[in-house]
């Protein structure tokens, strides 16, 4: 694997472990967390399929 197959694979998995933070504010009903992970986790999803690009 290249460095910048690592660095994708990388971002995937903050993605997913960001998305799980979203997964357990939004069962706690705090929303503003929530929203603040979410984007993160858009953040670091996008980032990684440009890096793949």
């Amino acid at each position: 694997m290249s460095g910048a197959q690592l660095l994708a694979l990388g971002l995937l998995l903050l993605a997913g472990f960001l998305i799980g933070g979203v997964i357990s504010f939004g069962r706690e009903r705090r929303w503003l967390p929530a929203g603040v992970l979410a984007v993160l986790a858009v953040v670091a999803a996008v980032a990684a399929v440009l890096r793949l690009v």
